[in-house]
């Protein structure tokens, strides 16, 4: 079992393609997009160097701009803060280089093969992550209200929890065509996933996740519920989901996102810095040897403070020193709550419903706090009962999930003492790091008696509140229920023909904007989407055999509900 309470039926036909993350909402194919030898698209000769504004330096953004340099445009990044966003690697002071911790994205499933697109073509590495009862998690501890089970496989815990995995089965097989749609999103059979998406959409755009589980039959039990809730599937709790619109989690349960992670050897934020500073083999208009570096000195843009239209229908950018640039098109990737508050705008920047979709975006509080410690001493074996000395712990308790990441027996380590998040993020952050550490070591100290870490902390912690990041106010958009058509604006919004002469040229990027906020596949995505979106207004386009998700739009568009 990869999971304290798996998906369901894991089909497992050689025959069948690898499933992919592209969501049943928009169900192209952005990895064979990718991988085609035409490439992505090019622009008329006469675009080449035209400047392109691209607002954020993130994991969207950064390959936004990577791929309008290779069409010969010159991105020009803004960055209020440091590029890779979300995907943050933080060292440890004091410590060896080495040592990090992953203050955002710290895991990535398979899926992700957009994603994974870019993590190969930077020559990234990866490697299992030690989520709940995985393989490459030596053992876990479940700890729920003050009892304790120690576990190597789900058949380890009490029969309870096998009960609440395969209730979970019963409740997505039962209201969700759990296998059909798996089946056809592994076969990339498109007509298949969209009959059966668009009735559960019709069906389900007002239930809440908890709703759902309370219509199951399987789920009738309270203790069922709360217990799903505190220990969940895949990567440990969901209840903080619960008031969530249960179209996002039948999103990852369908693209297996929540299942057999893998994390980036070095850090993820290696990804966007790589891209930063490649120099692609295939590019047009620039020289090779061109990077996004070179175009910009080595460094981005300093934040924007102000956009608004002017005459020629153009965007009007001024940033944190002053500065006031003009550009034919831009692309914004930063968290959409910040063109509510950090930055100046026009109104006339977006159609009003698209503004409304903006103010109605709901994002989820995050919390992590990790520290070094000498060694991995939790793979120590106590002699008594011939278990860890301590392991992956999911708990009700503060800390609610702990995670181990080692490189090696006899090599400094690192723990994230705990992951939290909305309410259960809201409770730490009055707290300094040290405070929140040492109410994190009480709790597992109740847990682990016998175990001393802090006697192993070798350095000071590291922890982040993604709520109280001035450029993110959160960490991840999660729609509530009766958001679907809110969303689909926001996706949809790259095909501007669509939109008034006067409300084009500026496109929206990010996991945010995609249907599945929280990964970075949605910021990869929906950047491909935003390049299409800058080609085709520059009268480019896409070799014939290679479509993109602008050119079959039509065939494949997200299920358009009615607003009367």
């Amino acid at each position: 079992m990869t999971s304290t309470v798996p998906n369901a039926v894991q089909h497992t036909d050689a025959a069948a393609e690898p499933i992919t993350m592209f969501g049943p909402d928009f169900p192209y194919a952005y990895d064979d997009f990718l991988a085609h030898p035409a490439g992505i698209g090019q622009v008329p000769a006469t675009a080449h160097g035209t400047e392109v504004a691209v607002i954020g330096g993130g994991l969207s953004g950064i390959v936004a701009a990577y791929e309008l340099m290779k069409m010969g445009l010159k991105p020009v990044v803004y960055e209020a803060d440091q590029i890779g966003g979300r995907l943050r690697t933080v060292g440890f002071d004091g410590c060896a280089p080495g040592l990090t911790a992953e203050m955002g994205a710290m895991r990535f499933p398979p899926s992700s093969t957009a994603l994974q697109h870019y993590i190969d073509l930077v020559g990234l590495e990866t490697k299992p992550f030690p989520n709940p009862l995985s393989p490459a998690t030596p053992s876990t501890v479940v700890d729920l209200k003050g009892e304790s089970h120690y576990a190597r496989t789900i058949d380890d815990l009490p029969q309870v929890y096998r009960d609440v995995m395969d209730a979970w089965n019963r409740c997505l097989e039962e209201g969700a065509d759990f296998s059909d749609m798996n089946r056809a999103m592994r076969e990339r059979d498109v007509p298949r996933i969209r009959e059966i998406w668009a009735r559960l959409v019709e069906k389900l755009d007002n239930q809440t996740f908890y709703g759902f589980l309370c219509d199951s039959d399987a789920f009738k039990s309270f203790r069922h519920r709360e217990i799903f809730g505190q220990v969940g599937f895949g990567t440990g709790g969901w209840d903080t989901d619960f008031p969530n619109s249960i179209l996002e989690i039948l999103r990852v349960v369908y693209t297996e996102a929540d299942d057999h992670h893998r994390g980036i050897v070095g850090g993820s934020q290696q990804l966007p810095l790589r891209l930063w500073d490649r120099e692609p083999q295939k590019i047009v208009h620039w020289p090779l040897g061109t990077s996004l570096s070179s175009l910009h000195d080595g460094e981005p843009r300093p934040a924007v403070i102000r956009m608004n239209r002017t005459a020629g229908n153009r965007i009007t950018v001024t940033d944190a020193t002053g500065d006031i640039r003009t550009y034919p098109a831009a692309i914004f990737t930063g968290q959409s709550w910040l063109l509510l508050s950090k930055v100046d705008c026009d109104d006339t920047l977006f159609p009003i419903d698209h503004w409304t979709a903006m103010e109605r975006t709901h994002y989820m509080e995050s919390s992590k706090l990790f520290v070094p410690v000498d060694r991995p001493f939790w793979l120590d074996r106590d002699e008594s009962t011939g278990r860890d000395t301590m392991s992956m712990t999911l708990t009700d308790r503060m800390t609610r999930g702990t995670y181990l990441l080692d490189d090696g027996p006899d090599r400094p380590a690192v723990i994230c003492l705990s992951y939290t998040w909305c309410d259960d993020s809201l409770k730490w952050l009055p707290l300094s790091p040290a405070e929140r550490m040492d109410v994190m070591l009480k709790s597992l100290g109740e847990i682990y008696p016998d175990v001393d870490i802090r006697k192993h902390v070798i350095g000071n912690p590291v922890t982040v509140s993604w709520e109280n990041e001035p450029y993110f106010m959160g960490a991840f958009k999660a729609n509530l229920p009766g958001h679907y058509r809110y969303q689909r604006r926001l996706f949809t919004h790259f095909m501007q023909d669509r939109l008034p002469a006067d409300r084009r040229g500026l496109f929206l990027a990010g996991d945010d904007i995609s249907w599945t906020a929280g990964w970075a596949e949605g910021a990869v995505q929906t950047a491909l989407n935003a390049v299409w979106g800058v080609m085709h207004q520059f009268g480019g386009a896409t070799d014939p055999t290679n479509p993109g998700p602008g050119d079959v739009f039509d065939d494949i568009a997200p299920v358009e509900l009615p607003e009367d």
